[in-house]
């Protein structure tokens, strides 16, 4: 072969390799023009969509972290898990794992109820509804978890009530202790006022990261949780969530 066919090679490569790029690209915006249309919403509800390997489908996430699968011409719609045969794997969930994960180091940890347990040398975040039956559970566990620092972010979504009791808790002279007597002890907390917009911050926050429920956890290395976890579960998160975070 010539050595002007052969310095060509890898512009040819690389034009290829664009060329496909774009092709996916421009595949992945008709899917996402096709399915919004197909739901006719006044405002967009894609987050994005992604072409995946198997079976030439795609992966349609939803603005409120709902996941599908379809084809290029929408013509269905997949709800549910798609397992790798191979490696039994599921491939549905770890995505959703991968998409729910944060940085923990981006949270404001000041809007926080923050208290300590031994050393306090793991860390873990919970978004909490002072009316939420499985946060007092949450709670008792986590009375007999040592060795953590727990920021606690205060997030009323089951009733008004629970966003006067949040008040009352944020400015309490002790906020750790009136959240630990209300939730262990089930003990009041005086009315109390200050500046509580943070409540409101922590809302704001909570719909960022598209918390729909309470207790929601979240572990050093960024890994989310949703719902109660007893000592023995939360024992094994925690180690392996500070692990990974050490990496």
């Amino acid at each position: 072969m010539p050595f002007s066919r052969l310095s060509r090679l890898p512009f040819v490569a690389g034009l290829l390799l664009a060329l496909a790029v774009t092709s996916a690209c421009a595949d992945e915006a008709g899917v996402r023009k096709k399915f919004e249309a197909f739901v006719g919403a006044p405002m967009p509800v894609v987050e994005s969509v992604t072409r995946i390997p198997q079976g030439r489908l795609y992966e349609v996430l939803l603005i409120n972290g709902e996941l599908y699968y379809t084809d290029e011409a929408v013509s269905f719609l997949l709800e549910g898990s798609i397992i790798d045969t191979k490696t039994r794997r599921n491939i549905t969930l770890a995505r959703l794992e991968k998409l729910a994960a944060i940085d923990f180091k981006s949270l404001p940890l000041e809007q926080a109820v923050k208290r300590v347990n031994g050393n306090g040398k793991r860390v873990l975040a919970t978004f909490e509804d002072p009316h939420c039956g499985f946060c007092k559970k949450l709670g008792q566990e986590l009375q007999k978890v040592k060795d953590v620092t727990i920021y606690t972010f205060l997030y009323p979504i089951l009733s008004p009530d629970s966003t006067s009791m949040s008040r009352n808790i944020w400015c309490a002279r002790d906020k750790a202790v009136a959240w630990v007597n209300w939730v262990v002890e089930n003990k009041t907390p005086p009315l109390a006022n200050c500046d509580s917009a943070v409540i409101e911050r922590n809302m704001e926050l909570g719909r960022k990261l598209r918390i729909t429920g309470t207790p929601t956890l979240f572990f050093a290395d960024g890994s989310r949780a949703g719902g109660y976890l007893d000592a023995d579960a939360l024992e094994q998160r925690l180690e392996a969530g500070a692990v990974k975070a050490d990496k």
